[in-house]
């Protein structure tokens, strides 16, 4: 479960990343990446719904689902 919540972070914490470096270079409007992301962070505890979670627990289906959307 450790590698699926760091790979978590680690893929949003680089699209953060990515987003501001562009938005620095190239155009503000790459921010709205960051603001798209942001806002599934936000919002993904209460629907427990995250879409980098959903493929992850595809990808690594071997290991335990997190925010499967289960209601338990």
């Amino acid at each position: 479960m450790h590698k699926k919540i760091r790979a978590h972070d680690g893929i949003v914490g680089a699209t953060n990343m990515l987003s501001v470096i562009l938005a620095a270079t190239v155009s503000t409007q790459w921010l709205w990446i960051a603001g798209i992301v942001a806002g599934l962070q936000i919002i993904s505890p209460v629907t427990r719904f995250c879409p980098v979670y959903f493929v992850l627990n595809k990808m690594m289906s071997d290991t335990e689902p997190i925010q499967n959307g289960s209601r338990n």
